[in-house]
């Protein structure tokens, strides 16, 4: 492509809105990723005996295996709700982008 199409593109007010609504799902989607694990490393950090409980009493297996494995899936799950989201929303967007500044 060349400069002036690179140059329409940017600015474009439709790239501005882009990058503002990519940038806060993004980062939204990070602080909850964050703060979930390090709300769970505090736990293990100040409490570990809370998470050495076990799941049935006289059992051997502990909550903290579910709890491990129930945040691997959420944070599988959010990457899923942001490549769906990129897929249908951002794309458009980026499309409409791309059409107005190739006419």
């Amino acid at each position: 492509m060349s400069t002036a199409v690179y140059e329409r593109i940017r600015n474009n007010p439709k790239f501005d809105e882009l990058i503002a609504k990519r940038s806060r799902f993004a980062w939204t989607l990070t602080a909850v990723v964050l703060g979930i694990y390090f709300i769970f490393i505090m736990v293990v950090a100040f409490s570990p005996k809370l998470l050495a409980t076990p799941i049935w009493a006289g059992g051997t297996a502990s909550i903290a295996w579910p709890i491990g494995a129930g945040m691997i899936l959420l944070f599988w799950l959010m990457t899923g709700l942001y490549v769906r989201r990129a897929n249908s929303e951002f794309d458009d967007i980026n499309s409409e982008i791309i059409k107005g500044a190739i006419e």
